[in-house]
């Protein structure tokens, strides 16, 4: 499966310090910009949501 990866709009600049995600039918690809060579971890769509939605509570 081909991905089409972007940045998130909070990345700063030409900086490289950040992941990509990319949206798949009921999937989401996140890779590391620095390290594109090794893939992406492919997450199911509930999961993506619920780590998105305790990121922007600031739950970590």
């Amino acid at each position: 499966m081909e991905f089409r990866f972007r940045k998130s709009s909070y990345s700063q600049g030409q900086s490289q310090d950040c992941v990509e995600v990319a949206d798949a039918p009921g999937a989401s690809a996140v890779r590391d910009t620095k390290h594109r060579e090794l893939g992406a971890l492919i997450f199911a769509s509930p999961e993506w949501s619920a780590f998105v939605d305790a990121a922007k509570r600031e739950a970590f």
